[in-house]
């Protein structure tokens, strides 16, 4: 089996013409060939080499997605060193239990903000020898900037080098390629080891289970520090597609329909806002929304067709117009999501994996999807189901262990060598995977009934006044839900009612408004047993965010955070 960095090689021999990343700077969408790519990587593994990295130094790397993380990745990996991504939304004192624990030599940070939290933190970090800004400006901080950066390579090693190509061919299958920590829904995060052979298992399975080529593009906006976001770029090099980065989730909108990518991967909260955004815009038309309404609800081929034409055309060309298919992963994705989007032309298919099984195990596929479940398992994947619903994997994908953590690496595992997903599932009739719910996240009430929060909170957040939900109800008489609300719509419809208000809280205290989120509670309590029902909820005043802790960098919500965090005001709805 050949490593991820041996692919550089052959990257190289890719025609001149192809592109491999396109980047947007003031205005202007510039591109690099596999050429310039391999040029930049192999750069960015000589200037380390030039500071002294060695094959198994642990790098880390405090920044947004940007093509200089994708450089960074290959050229340390290319030296037989180790990648440990920090996202750019952690806390310093986040920063500092990984950069100790891990043992990190370098430091790379994208900007000065960054910089700032390294500047709180290090002097309790002993093990970082060097930093590297990539977007320093005018600093005048002892910190290398980007360019100059790329020039110790360059001074130390000559132009004709052949270093780091030698240390590419040492790098073996064995070899550990990245320490990636968990986000830490609960305790501390754990660093996943995961070698080559795990980054090569991943991105072959994947490429059997999905038709991409070399003439595809996709928009790359996921956090590198996601072991999902770096699969598509990983992607990206093994089968030679266009990787465009996006310049935020906040223009990502915008980026969209610049770049018209014909392939994406996302998490199901981006796709829960396009839709929101879309009902939003059609409930600002009395007449849109009464014939949008009518359509969904008509199977035969006229309405559907002029559904199409009036409604999900404008969807499609909001999402560049060219979309085969969209990946989600991350995080469960609610069904009737998925089916709205086909309805719409698009097909939203979801994955499954974790962090430390390399990014997905599971997936639906063009040819094989089945709404409301992952799919079935990928080539390299065994599956068991443990007798209490938990899915247990084998697998090449599945990580090594974790860092410098025996203990919490022999839990992991079973006798048979399985990792302990900690989700509990079960199989369709045609074999596909459903998951049911995170095993510790699953509530029992007091009357001894099991309830799958994830389901519940999904269900409410179809609606497009509501932002984030937290389900509570374990050993308790009945379920009960924390409610935050899509700020924007709700001062829309303020507006289009003249409801007069001092600020937000007090609007979202107004009886209107709880009446519409008491509707909007009851539709879901309609698609639930009697024992799931919420029987009584909250609005809170502001959203969940990550920069409190309430939601990890991949949006979803830390339930043991938020249940402490709000205790008073769940213990209030009892």
């Amino acid at each position: 089996m050949p490593t991820i960095v041996q692919q550089l090689l052959t990257a190289r021999q890719r025609p001149s013409k192809w592109t491999a990343v396109r980047f947007k700077r003031h205005r202007t969408w510039l591109e690099l060939s596999w050429q310039d790519y391999y040029r930049t990587c192999e750069a960015v593994g000589l200037s380390l080499a030039a500071l002294g990295v060695k094959a198994g130094d642990r790098v880390a790397v405090l920044s947004s997605t940007r093509w200089e993380w994708a450089a960074l990745d290959l050229g340390t990996m290319g030296l037989g060193a180790v990648i440990v991504p920090i996202y750019e939304s952690n806390r310093s004192e986040e920063v500092e239990w990984i950069l100790n624990h891990s043992g990190a030599r370098v430091l790379v940070v994208e900007n000065q903000a960054q910089l700032r939290k390294w500047e709180q933190i290090a002097k309790r970090i002993n093990s970082v020898e060097s930093v590297i800004c990539i977007d320093a400006g005018e600093s005048s901080k002892p910190v290398l900037d980007w360019d100059s950066f790329l020039h110790l390579g360059l001074e130390k090693f000559g132009a004709s080098s052949t270093y780091f190509e030698e240390r590419i061919h040492q790098v073996t299958p064995e070899t550990l390629a990245t320490v990636v920590y968990t986000s830490g829904t609960t305790g501390e995060p754990k660093g996943a080891m995961l070698t080559h052979q795990q980054i090569m298992s991943e991105v072959e399975d994947i490429t059997r289970a999905f038709p991409i080529s070399p003439v595809d593009s996709s928009l790359c906006f996921l956090p590198f520090a996601h072991v999902l976001g770096r699969t598509e770029m990983w992607l990206n090099l093994h089968v030679g597609f266009t990787l465009n980065f996006a310049q935020s989730i906040e223009r990502l909108r915008e980026n969209i329909r610049e770049v018209k990518p014909t392939v994406m991967i996302g998490v199901p909260r981006i796709f829960e806002k396009i839709h929101a955004g879309l009902i939003t815009s059609i409930e600002g038309s009395a007449l849109r929304k009464r014939l949008f309404h009518w359509l969904s609800d008509k199977e035969s081929f006229l309405p559907q067709m002029a559904a199409d034409l009036l409604i999900y055309r404008q969807l499609r060309e909001h999402l560049g117009g060219r979309l085969r298919f969209v990946v989600s992963g991350s995080a469960p994705l609610e069904p009737k999501l998925a089916e709205f989007f086909h309805r719409a032309g698009l097909l939203l298919l979801e994955g499954y994996g974790l962090t430390e099984t390399t990014a997905a195990i599971c997936a639906n596929t063009p040819t094989a999807y089945e709404f409301g479940t992952v799919g079935r398992p990928l080539t390299d994947v065994e599956i068991k189901l443990d007798s209490d619903g938990e899915i247990l994997v084998r697998s090449k994908k599945v990580m090594t262990g974790y860092y410098r953590d025996e203990s919490a690496t022999q839990q992991a595992f079973d006798g048979d060598g399985f990792f302990r997903t900690g989700d509990i599932g079960e199989w369709t009739p045609r074999g596909f995977l459903r998951i049911i719910d995170r095993k510790k996240d699953l509530i029992k009430t007091a009357g001894g009934k099991y309830v799958a929060p994830q389901k519940l909170e999904n269900l409410l957040k179809l609606s497009p006044l509501i932002s984030q939900v937290l389900i509570h109800g374990d050993r308790r008489k009945y379920v009960v839900a924390l409610i935050t609300l899509n700020e924007p719509y709700i001062k829309k419809l303020a507006r289009e009612n003249n409801w007069t208000y001092k600020d937000y809280r007090s609007l979202i205290q107004r009886e209107e408004v709880v009446q519409l989120v008491r509707k909007e509670v009851a539709r879901a309590n309609s698609q639930l047993a009697s024992y799931e029902t919420i029987k009584n909820f909250k609005i809170l005043p502001q959203d969940f965010s990550i920069e409190r802790g309430e939601l990890t960098p991949s949006l979803k919500v830390k339930r043991r955070v938020c249940d402490e965090k709000f205790k008073t005001e769940i213990d209030a709805l009892y």
